[in-house]
């Protein structure tokens, strides 16, 4: 028996460095590692220890012969990667493979004097850069968040119905408690202190702040009541508290999902996934009302490019064709899309559309009965149309043009980084000017994660992101490059009560926690998040006071 990793995988290789025998691919240090897919376990390798199971932080192994019916294709994925590689050696001995042994700690630089290190933000590139400070060295970290709870894009990004993609935030929960750990979440940088007075505070200040916003369409009507970001409907599907709860309303028995990305499946699936399924995931309780009451029964994906070219990963595809109740087609009219798929060779993202239907979707009438999501490609919206809100998307058809009504227009095409006050910005990448982590003309600060690198990559991505720029602030500390901050850590909390902000600290974080927990049970459900700011604080502000001498 082997091991298989499934369509959970987050990339960030803890089961590398577990594996005694070197089978799970690509390592770091190897082609294709922190861009991949997925990884993968060599079947011919693999000794069935269980260690890559045990060590997943979003419980993504699995014995291949035990797989359920919906993820069996796994194992197949997982063989055929290894499909043109060398054999593995026949002597299963600690740290072999023909590929080399996976090299994932850096030579750490020698020993300094303590610092302070703020890292701004708690999504998965922030705490993957704390998780490296407070393991590897001495140094005290405290980390600050614009929302009044922690989680970054595990939290607000993840679908609901992932749930093990989310485990991964457990992992970084434990370093909210840390005893060299400082939490001060609701403080935004350029709002409630400056990137200046954060400086002289700390000897480093580790930015980590992703990429806030969404690309546009640059088209006329992107802007009507009813076009709205994917970002958007992610975070109000997750309860981010900065989307009111009536900020989507699905009243149309179409939406149109411009791009065809992970996050465009995403919100595919969720929009037809049945509500009853959804009950059993922390999805927003205003979000999952109004999916009992939707109307919506397709959802159509534009790709402006042909099948080959899509943007989703293979097994966030696959994960449809076992989607309960929902037909999966790809509309056919245009002729290149049909010879994209039967030509496809092996591994190629058209491929993966060959058993699906094919249809030449008539527009012009209301959506066939039952659920279900349209690929249609080689098709580039060109105008949102509306007197007042989304009624149709007009886009490109061969040489002319075609109207697909909807009652609703997501955009899907990618995400975009914000400028951070006082730190320069590099208006067409989206991210802040660095080298290998060190911002441009400003010593002993740092940046990690999407606005680092542009919004590329998956939660694993980012452990390699931060080991690269924790790398550079260590190599600064040990050079005497660091700049001596004239204020120290009580200093910067007497700075936070002066500015009146309402801080939540890892007391408050705990509470919060306890409540939603407490919610869920209540409901039947793994967590009812709360999805305000004033419900966020106010559920902090109850944490008991300490007593005694």
């Amino acid at each position: 028996m082997t091991f298989a990793i499934t369509q959970t995988c987050c990339g960030d290789a803890t089961c590398v460095s577990v594996c005694p025998v070197n089978c799970i691919h690509p390592a770091p240090g190897e082609p294709g590692f922190g861009t991949t897919e997925m990884l993968y376990i060599d079947p011919r390798a693999c000794i069935d220890c269980g260690a890559c199971a045990d060590a997943c932080p979003v419980d993504a192994v699995f014995p291949a012969d035990e797989l359920p019916k919906a993820q069996r294709h796994f194992a197949g994925i997982n063989a055929a990667h290894f499909a043109d590689a060398p054999p593995p050696p026949d002597d299963h001995g600690p740290n072999f493979h023909a590929w080399g042994a996976p090299r994932f700690e850096r030579d750490l630089p020698a020993d300094f004097a303590p610092i302070r290190v703020a890292v701004v933000g708690t999504g998965p590139a922030g705490m993957y850069a704390a998780e490296d400070l407070l393991l590897h060295t001495n140094a005290h970290v405290t980390l600050l968040d614009r929302l009044p709870v922690a989680g970054g894009l595990v939290r607000y990004g993840v679908a609901p119905d992932h749930p093990a993609t989310k485990r991964i935030g457990d992992t970084f929960a434990r370093f909210h408690s840390h005893p060299r750990v400082r939490l001060h979440l609701g403080v935004e940088v350029g709002r409630d202190i400056t990137a200046g007075e954060l400086a002289a505070h700390h000897h480093a200040v580790v930015y980590a702040v992703g990429a806030r916003t969404d690309r546009r369409l640059g088209i006329p009507g992107e802007d009507l009541p009813g076009s709205l970001s994917a970002t958007t409907f992610v975070s109000w599907y997750n309860a981010h508290p900065e989307v009111a709860p009536d900020a989507v309303r699905l009243s149309g028995e179409r939406v149109v999902v411009v791009g065809n990305g992970n996050v465009a499946l995403d919100v595919a699936r969720i929009l037809l996934t049945d509500p009853d399924a959804l009950a059993a995931t922390d999805i927003a309780d205003h979000a999952l009302a109004a999916l009992r009451a939707s109307r919506v029964r397709e959802v159509v994906l534009l790709g402006r490019r042909g099948p080959a070219d899509a943007a989703y990963t293979a097994p966030e595809l696959l994960a449809l064709s076992h989607l309960d109740g929902v037909e999966t087609v790809v509309d056919d009219h245009d002729p290149r899309t049909g010879e994209a798929v039967d030509g496809a060779g092996p591994g190629g993202k058209a491929g993966l559309l060959r058993g699906l239907p094919r249809e030449r979707t008539d527009w012009s009438r209301p959506p066939a009965p039952g659920r279900r999501i349209v690929f249609r490609f080689h098709s580039a919206p060109v105008e949102v149309l509306g007197a007042g809100a989304a009624r149709a998307v007009r886009v490109t058809e061969g040489d002319g043009h075609r109207e697909i009504p909807a009652g609703m227009v997501l955009r899907a095409v990618g995400h975009r980084g914000e400028p951070v006050p006082g730190l320069p910005f590099d208006e067409a990448a989206g991210t802040v000017p660095h080298e290998a982590g060190r911002v441009a003309g400003a010593p002993g600060t740092y940046v990690v994660g999407w606005i680092k690198r542009g919004p590329s990559g998956g939660i694993g991505a980012n452990r390699t992101c931060a080991a690269e720029t924790v790398g550079a602030l260590l190599a600064d500390a040990v050079a005497g490059r660091l700049p001596e901050p004239p204020g120290g850590a009580k200093e910067f909390r007497r700075l936070l009560r002066r500015r009146g902000r309402d801080v939540v600290d890892a007391r408050g974080l705990a509470a919060i926690d306890r409540a939603e927990l407490t919610r869920g049970r209540l409901a039947g459900r793994p967590r009812v998040k709360l999805a305000t700011v004033e419900e966020l604080r106010a559920t902090a502000r109850r944490v008991p006071r300490l007593t005694g001498r």
